[in-house]
């Protein structure tokens, strides 16, 4: 079993953050996104890894993948030279992945539940699955029509929902080489879905249009990290859900992870709170938010806020998303 990770996007809702990193490279929780999705492989039947890269930032992502999980899989990496949508994103890696089945899941998309439940979850003997959750808005997801079970339609935003199931961003592929067959239908007769983009979901569509049938498995929950609100969410989860290493300080309220040489004084920390290398906090309260590398605060009282790499903030704020290398005074 193969594993597809597209991490090409330019992650523009994270700007300012998206500005110097890739959004797969943001920090949650001790790790990058990108580490937690290639972390939950390591109890599977994943041996290789397919990681689809793009514009000029994605070396971090090559140099942090082989770097922590070269020795864990046989790591790939694949180039989107243009970001024309999720549909091409795949589509670059047919020459590595051919006809060998594979589990796509977006490089932004965290999950309560992990990867071998779903890949048991799959039923081998249709030609793929598709994660799903029933969600109290479907219109403003990507969703599924079912009959007996299989997969009828997958429709990008509905005005009227044929259903509540949510495409959560998680697919088993079986068979890999109609998948390919559809995405290149989609690219060489130009056929784009929304954002004027190729799309996984009309390529699945052709799918199940030319007989094969595709099945649904549900998930619990997950986390579009591509936001700042789930962003902060999925830290909270995978906080509580992880062996932290900040609570051996007596101002710091657990859950904390604490990257290498952080500075904490005359200040309380957490319950939340991530800490990149580097960060100082100086006479402040610090809690349910994640701070980037380098970053200093000096009296400051921060909640629900993302500070990025380098950024200074001095004064008293309650809520900021404040990009890389800023300095805020207040």
């Amino acid at each position: 079993m193969k594993a597809i990770v597209p991490t090409a996007g330019r992650g523009t809702r994270l700007f300012p953050h998206t500005h110097t990193k890739p959004k797969s490279m943001v920090r949650i929780a001790g790790k990058p996104i990108l580490g937690h999705i290639l972390s939950g492989f390591e109890s599977t039947a994943v041996s290789e890894v397919v990681i689809v890269v793009g514009g000029p930032m994605s070396d971090q992502v090559v140099e942090y993948a082989r770097d922590a999980y070269g020795d864990a899989f046989d790591l790939t990496f694949v180039e989107q030279a243009d970001p024309e949508g999720l549909g091409h994103s795949v589509y670059q890696t047919r020459p590595v992945v051919a006809d060998d089945p594979a589990i796509i899941v977006l490089g932004d998309m965290l999950f309560e539940n992990g990867y071998d439940e779903f890949l048991a979850a799959h039923d081998g003997s249709s030609a793929g699955s598709v994660g799903v959750k029933p969600v109290d808005e479907p219109e403003h997801y990507g969703v599924v029509d079912t009959y007996e079970g299989a997969v009828v339609d997958l429709i990008e935003k509905p005005s009227e929902p044929p259903s509540d199931l949510a495409i959560t961003g998680v697919y088993v592929i079986e068979d890999t080489a109609t998948l390919f067959d559809e995405l290149e239908y989609l690219i060489e007769n130009d056929v784009r879905g929304a954002g004027d983009e190729y799309q996984l979901t009309d390529a699945l569509q052709g799918m199940t249009d030319r007989g094969c049938t595709l099945s649904t498995f549900e998930v619990d929950d997950w986390y579009d990290c591509g936001r700042p609100e789930t962003l902060l969410e999925a830290n909270r989860v995978t906080l509580d859900e992880t062996e932290t290493n900040g609570g051996d300080r007596p101002t710091i309220v657990p859950p904390v992870d604490c990257g290498d040489d952080v500075t904490v004084e005359g200040s309380v920390v957490g319950p939340h709170v991530s800490l990149a290398d580097g960060v100082t906090v100086e006479n402040s309260v610090v809690r349910d938010s994640i701070l980037g590398r380098e970053a200093t605060l000096t009296d400051c009282n921060v909640a629900r806020s993302i500070v990025g790499d380098n950024a200074t903030i001095v004064g008293e704020s309650k809520e900021l998303d404040v990009g890389d290398n800023s300095t805020v005074e207040l």
